[in-house]
């Protein structure tokens, strides 16, 4: 460590480690003779002091920025520079060489990038008499050394215990080093210092960062530990005295939900056997007595909600109606007879105000209509049910025949009416003329209430009309579906005689089917339809046609399969040539009838 004192005679004296080494600076030849054998341009003017305007009493210099923490020899951290403010270097002093500090005016030395956890440095450009010591001597100051491995050509490397030590030591990147009092080439030099890469450092860095990582994954997993919401209990096993505990909790409300939780876990275990399933039902058969609770509470809770539904559409009420008085007193205001009393800031403000106050009251009442139009629509779809078609058309007729009795009803009140009306006109005549008016009135009335009546049996009319074509329509669509199903059951009882021909033993046609093709379900269901769809075609219809036609109801049939079919069965289906020429076609013909004729 060094240290720099100032005394009276604006000499200044470098203290290195514990030994005294003073040199008087008040000479400035002799400090300029100095600085031209190291080659460097002297810092201070012949014949004048080197530090100027020094003031004893304040112990600082005026003329330069005080010592800073960057100076070697201060062991804490430098704090940072502003890069505007240029880097005062001393001549540092130790006990076998000199450092003389670089040209302030020349760019700092260059430097690589600094490898991570970096704890080496290389310097170069050492005197080539320098020794071990020396460099020890020279940055032992900035910091614990680790390791020192020199070389024969000038350079080394200097591992420290800390990484801001690096930083210490590349400060001295750029002094000019004199062993002693030499100025031999072999006895001076100029430092170079960098970072240097080493496997150490990379090893020890890496180790750190893994440590690092592993200390924020435990914290990580610590705070999910910690946030993380508690497991339940473990549920213990089955036993008589665990039974009897539940059996005690299910009949009491506050732990109704342990007690069942713990149920069906024995459950689902697999607790229940034939020694214990006694226990187990008396436990079931405790769990639903609480339905009965459960569904008085909900219930009370529906009720309680009704009534806050109401409450609250009470209350939305008065709050609309007090909305409506006070945009009436705004439209009150509005009018002429006060408006032009008012000055036109008032107006301005009464506008605005009627504005924000409708808007409110809008917002309000379509509140309010929604709360109504949810409570219309639940009790719509409480009474909605599903209805068949034939309850559909039950309606219809039960309507219609109402609107048929109140059209009748309407005609015979407006019979009766006509014959009032026919018989005041007849009083009217025979009547003295006093009553005139009277009778007069009451004809009015009649007229009108006739008209009504008219109207109104119009009306009806015309609704029971359109009933009747409703009731029309419905009933064509069943005479429709009536038809379909009678053919459906043709083809069903075609198919049936079909069968039971091939079954009756009466006639020669079991010997031929018996010996026919003919010899599983499927085989007698095509007959049958290829038999419905040729007596539908009675001029016949080629194999291609037909297969067709069987495609549309299953593709894997074969044509092959179905034209061989048809050819070994001659009293049902024949082959016949129709066209002339080019023209000519085989077309395939029903004649099952023919057959059962000729047997």
């Amino acid at each position: 460590m060094f240290l720099v004192q100032y005394t009276a005679d604006n000499s200044r004296t470098l203290n290195v480690d514990s030994t005294a080494m003073t040199l008087p600076m008040s000479d400035p030849t002799a400090w300029a003779t100095a600085m031209n054998n190291l080659g460097m341009a002297p810092l201070g003017i012949a014949g004048q002091p080197i530090l100027p305007d020094f003031d004893p009493a304040l112990g600082m210099m005026t003329g330069i920025p005080p010592i800073t923490p960057m100076m070697p020899g201060l062991g804490i951290v430098p704090p940072p520079i502003p890069p505007d403010m240029p880097v005062v270097k001393e001549i540092i002093h130790c006990k076998s060489c000199t450092l003389f500090p670089p040209n302030p005016n020349l760019p700092p030395p260059a430097t690589r990038e600094r490898p991570p956890g970096c704890k080496t440095v290389f310097v170069g450009g050492l005197p080539e008499n320098g020794t071990e010591q020396i460099i020890v001597e020279m940055f032992e100051q900035c910091g614990e050394i680790i390791a020192i491995r020199k070389s024969k050509k000038n350079f080394c490397h200097i591992r420290f215990a800390e990484e801001y030590m690096v930083d210490k030591a590349l400060y001295l990147s750029g002094y000019r080093i004199r062993l002693g009092s030499s100025t031999d080439k072999k006895d001076t030099g100029r430092l170079h210092v960098d970072f240097a890469q080493a496997r150490d450092d990379l090893y020890e860095w890496e180790c750190k960062q893994r440590m690092l990582a592993r200390e924020e994954r435990h914290r990580r997993r610590m705070e999910e530990e910690r946030l993380r919401p508690p497991s339940p209990p473990p549920v213990v096993h089955y036993s008589d005295h665990e039974c009897s505990v539940v059996a005690e909790k299910l009949k009491d409300d506050s732990k109704f939900s342990e007690a069942v939780q713990t149920l069906l876990t024995w459950i689902e275990r697999g607790e229940v056997n034939r020694r214990s399933a006694n226990n187990f039902y008396s436990m079931i058969q405790s769990a639903n007595s609480h339905v009965r609770r459960l569904v008085n509470e909900k219930a009370a809770h529906e009720k309680d909600m009704e009534e806050a539904k109401e409450k609250f559409k009470q209350a939305l009420s008065g709050i609309l109606i007090q909305f409506e008085q006070i945009v009436a007193v705004y439209h009150s205001a509005s009018k002429q007879k006060a408006w032009d009393h008012f000055t036109k800031a008032q107006r301005k403000n009464i506008s605005v105000w009627c504005k924000q106050a409708e808007e409110i009251r809008n917002i309000h009442n379509d509140e309010l209509m929604g709360i109504r139009r949810e409570e219309e629509m639940e009790m719509s779809d409480d009474e909605i049910e599903e209805t068949t078609e034939t309850k559909e058309t039950e309606e219809s007729v039960s309507q219609a025949e109402a609107l048929k009795e109140e059209n009748d009803s309407l005609r015979w009140q407006l019979d009766a009416y006509r014959n009032e009306v026919e018989l005041l006109k007849q009083e009217q005549g025979k009547a003295p003329k006093e009553d005139d008016p009277n009778k007069e009135q009451q004809l009015k009335l009649l007229q009108q209430a006739l008209q009504g009546m008219q109207q109104h049996l119009l009306k009806v009319q015309e609704e029971y009309k359109r009933k009747e074509a409703e009731l029309e329509k419905v009933k064509d669509d069943k005479l429709q579906m009536e038809k379909m199903l009678e053919n459906l059951k043709e083809k069903e009882s075609c198919a049936s005689v079909l069968c039971t021909s091939s079954q009756d033993s009466d006639y020669p046609l079991e010997k031929t089917l018996n010996s026919s093709p003919i010899k599983s379900e499927r085989d007698i269901l095509l007959v049958g339809i290829i038999s419905t769809f040729l007596h539908v075609h009675p001029f016949g219809a080629s194999i291609e046609y037909i297969c067709s036609y069987l495609h549309r109801l299953d593709n894997k049939i074969c044509t092959s399969d179905v034209e061989s079919l048809m050819s070994k069965l001659q009293h049902t289906f024949r082959q016949e040539m129709t066209g002339v020429g080019a023209s000519l076609e085989k077309r395939w013909k029903f004649c099952g009838f023919e057959g059962l004729k000729l047997t």
